[in-house]
């Protein structure tokens, strides 16, 4: 079997989209839903890393004069 290349944050989220409706028709064989879903769980903890990797690199850069964490709402967000 080959290696799969790693996906970047959005083709993971695709393929979740993807495997999730697969899971939903209920139609596959129990053997290829379990892969199925072994593959969704591997690509849900890949997008988990990726957001924690990013939300510590938000929090880096709204770092207060003294480290402390300086939380600002997004432009437009009342």
């Amino acid at each position: 079997m080959a290696a799969r290349k790693k996906l970047n944050f959005e083709g993971a989220m695709n393929r979740l989209e993807e495997i999730v409706s697969l899971l939903e028709q209920g139609d596959a064989p129990l053997e290829q839903a379990m892969a199925l879903f072994e593959e969704g769980a591997k690509l849900l903890s890949e997008c988990t890393k990726q957001l924690d990797e990013a939300e510590r690199k938000v929090t880096l850069l709204t770092a207060g004069p003294e480290g402390q964490v300086v939380e600002e709402p997004f432009p437009g967000e009342d």
